[in-house]
Parts: C-alpha cells; sequence; structure tokens
C-alpha cells in the first residue's frame, strides 16, 4: 500500500533562468559545490515565504541581480517512492533585471553564455534536458523516479501545455 501523504517529505526549489538578448546567465558550479557544470541560479525554498519570493531571493543571493516580472516556465520533480521523499524544483524564466553581478560569487562563476551554444558546456543531465523547454511556449512539468537501491533515475514523463 502506498504511504499516506502525511509520511511524504516535500521539499521544494526553484530555478531562473535569466535571459540578456541571445544569452543566459550561468553558474559554474565547482565540483566541491555539489551538481558541477554550468546552472542556472536557483535553490531551497525557506518557510513560510512562497516560491516566487524564494526564486527572487535566491537569485539575488548567488547573483548579486534583482529580478522581476518572472514567469512561470514548468515543474520538475524528483520522485523517490523507496524513501517517500518529493523534490519540486518551479522553473522560472525573466528577462528583467537590474544591479551588478557579484564579484566573488558564493555558488561558482557566474557566466553570460550564448543559448546556441549552451548545451555544448559541461551540465547536469536533468538541466541539460530541461535547458529547452525554458524557451518554448507554454509550460513543461516532468516526473522523473529514483530508485534508491539501483542509484539511478528509472523513470521520466514531460508533459507540455
Amino acid at each position: 500500500m502506498p504511504p499516506s501523504s502525511h509520511n511524504i517529505e516535500h521539499q521544494l526549489y526553484t530555478m531562473c533562468m535569466i535571459q540578456r538578448n541571445n544569452e543566459v546567465l550561468l553558474l559554474k558550479r565547482p565540483n566541491h559545490r555539489g551538481f558541477p557544470g554550468y546552472i542556472a541560479p536557483g535553490g531551497k525554498v525557506d518557510f513560510p515565504e512562497s516560491i516566487l519570493q524564494a526564486a527572487i531571493r535566491e537569485v539575488k543571493e548567488e547573483t548579486g541581480l534583482h529580478v522581476s516580472h518572472l514567469i512561470f516556465k514548468g515543474l520538475d520533480e524528483y520522485v523517490n517512492p523507496k524513501e517517500n521523499v518529493r523534490y519540486m524544483v518551479f522553473n522560472y524564466w525573466t528577462d528583467s533585471f537590474e544591479g551588478e553581478l557579484l564579484m566573488n560569487p558564493p555558488e561558482g562563476e557566474l557566466l553570460w553564455i550564448p543559448i546556441d551554444t549552451a548545451l555544448n558546456l559541461p551540465m547536469q543531465d536533468w538541466f541539460k534536458e530541461r535547458f529547452p523547454l525554458f524557451f518554448e511556449k507554454g509550460t513543461f512539468e516532468i516526473q522523473r523516479v529514483w530508485d534508491k537501491d539501483l542509484n539511478k533515475q528509472v523513470a521520466m514523463t514531460i508533459a507540455h501545455t
């Protein structure tokens, strides 16, 4: 019998793709920070802030930029049935920002990368799969099922609206 919703751990995260003309702002995360490679800014939602507030805060903390007019692009969730854990990443896109990039960002080097060459850079597989969806019309929903015993993803579905 599946666990009740009361026994499931939910963790909420955000990611924000910031676009400037034909470039996007990506973090080049070093290996020791976890999730090495290029990635968009984002992070954990702190209770009781809203998901949108968390996205704005995370961008400010990681880049120094203040973003506005965020457009919700989709949800990417990771489900681990054996551990009763669900991670939900709320994804946003914006081209509205102000401020200066941090000189010594805490999460890694900040770089403006041309959109058409970004996928040639080293990235986590899940981010590489998600990256093009930020620039498509509509929204997306991705669900990934993780098998802890096998230590790998065993299923993935992507829906577009």
